[in-house]
């Protein structure tokens, strides 16, 4: 599969035009909260007035173009010329050049070796965070040369101003106040040795009522090597040491990990999630473990620690490649597979078996999923992403029970715009029906089902709100949950974070 190339990853450094990016913002009624401030209905090209998808595409530009001497004239400018991903090609001598009024912010920052996966860290400076600029902690594992190379990192990502418009006036009254500069941004970080390369890493979940814990207390990050071990370390101290001047961790408790998960043998794996107990025993933890031999795990926290579960969950036929637990349901959890299935299960079935599922879920591997936790009627449904390429919406409730002769459920929405395997995919936190979905044709897509769909056939679905492009591999993408309509993504050339006027 296209996703575990990532072990073969080389640091390569990038040029300029490797890292332009490019954007698809499809404006949809009610939605663009931010039009009025970025965008002026005024503009009119050739007599005529630009339509609002003309303003926020990319243009094509010739690299070799050699531009005439700049003189007085009447004449209007040409329109810029919209690029369609799998609609357009790009000529021997053209580059994507970004349109930044369709961004709120869009920052671009390399690391040392690339990260096939991270996920956000939860912090202590306030949600639903509007003001510039802003500050965002990650985890993340790396991709390096070799085994004994590797890290956890904790990210700092400081500076990250509000973008700034070719027509904003240099002149107004607000040019000094923080919020309307645009800096480059600092990234900051701290690193513990990881054997091995990094295949995913999850942080332990916290509520949004739930501040940070203090740094006497643990907060806890799982790691899948490629050596077959799943390591939790605590990575508390590590977020200390970056907001606190002169703050040393203590090696003995970062550098070592909390526990280790042996019961996968030497077999990798790439599935993974975290889950909180809830209810009278909130501090109780939960850690699914796929991997490619077809085993699932359980492991579980008490007051003296962790516990491994011994006995595997089984009924794939081949690879797990995603887990998510159900938001609901404490023993419930979804699964899915290279053997192209979308399994349900029950932590308390006897036999370890699975409860429900769809047998043929796509026509390829089935890369990833995502269970919707925007609320409780919107818990029902669960995206699905293929190495075909294709998003697929599900509704739990009509997956047929194991056992059954139904034929399985059709799809409530199927998306075929993405022309490689779909490499992450994630439901926004709070509005239930946005997502966002990576794929290996170097896209970034935000979705709204919310769109409804029209009769005529369209070259871009109306639901497909906006694609980001300009970097190379995309292996991840995450909201931030305590900065609305944040994006955050990793590839082979390091992590980009941007904010878009349509989300």
């Amino acid at each position: 599969m296209s996703k575990r190339t990532a072990t073969e990853l080389q640091s390569a450094s990038t040029t300029e035009a490797d890292m332009a990016e490019n954007t698809i913002a499809q404006a949809y009624g009610g939605r663009d909260g931010w039009e009025d401030e970025f965008e002026s209905d005024e503009d009119v090209v050739d007599g005529r007035r630009m339509s609002r998808m003309e303003r926020r595409w990319y243009v094509r530009m010739d690299v070799d173009q050699v531009l005439p001497a700049i003189e007085e004239s009447d004449e209007k400018p040409a329109a810029p010329d919209v690029f369609i991903p799998g609609v357009h090609q790009l000529g021997k001598d053209e580059i994507l050049e970004p349109d930044d009024s369709v961004y709120i912010m869009r920052h671009t920052m390399n690391v040392n070796w690339p990260c096939l996966s991270f996920d956000v860290l939860r912090d202590n400076l306030g949600d639903e965070r509007q003001r510039f600029p802003a500050t965002a902690y990650i985890v993340a594992g790396t991709q390096a040369d070799v085994a004994k190379n590797n890290e956890i990192t904790v990210y700092k990502m400081n500076s990250l101003h509000r973008t700034q418009k070719e027509d904003d006036d240099s002149d107004s009254e607000d040019e000094d106040d923080d919020d309307a500069l645009d800096e480059d941004p600092i990234l900051e970080y701290r690193s513990i040795p990881h054997l091995g390369g990094v295949n995913r890493v999850r942080a332990q979940p916290l509520s949004a009522s739930s501040p940070l814990p203090p740094v006497s207390q643990p907060y806890y990050v799982a790691s899948w090597s490629e050596t077959g071990k799943v390591h939790v370390w605590d990575v508390r101290p590590l977020i200390e040491a970056l907001d606190v001047p002169g703050y040393a961790a203590d090696k003995s408790r970062t550098h070592t990990p909390a526990f280790t998960v042996n019961s996968h043998g030497r077999a990798e794996g790439f599935a993974m999630d975290w889950a909180s107990s809830g209810g009278a025993n909130p501090s109780a933890l939960r850690l699914l473990t796929g991997d490619i031999q077809a085993k699932i795990y359980l492991t579980t926290t008490t007051p003296s620690g962790f516990n491994a579960l011994a006995q595997p969950f089984v009924g794939h036929t081949s690879s797990v490649e995603d887990l998510q637990w159900s938001p609901v349901d404490a023993t419930v959890f979804a699964s899915c597979s290279a053997d192209q299935s979308v399994l349900v299960w029950d932590v308390r079935t006897k036999g370890r078996r699975s409860v429900a599922g769809i047998e043929h879920a796509h026509d390829a591997d089935v890369n990833v999923i995502s269970w919707n936790r925007a609320g409780n009627q919107s818990s029902r449904f669960l995206l699905s992403g293929g190495d075909e390429g294709g998003i697929k919406v599900w509704d739990l409730r009509n997956v047929k029970k194991k056992g059954s002769s139904d034929p399985d459920p059709i799809p409530v929405a199927t998306f075929m715009w993405h022309r490689a395997p779909i490499t992450s995919i994630e439901w926004h936190p709070t509005e239930d029906s946005i997502f966002a979905a990576s794929g290996a044709d170097d896209q970034t897509t935000l979705w709204d089902l919310a769109v409804e769909q029209d009769d005529e056939e369209q070259a871009v679905p109306p639901q497909l709100l906006f694609v980001h492009q300009g970097q190379k591999d995309v292996k991840e993408v995450h909201w931030h949950p305590q900065i609305p309509g944040a994006v955050i993504s990793t590839a082979l050339d390091g992590f980009n974070v941007f904010k878009t006027i349509s989300v």
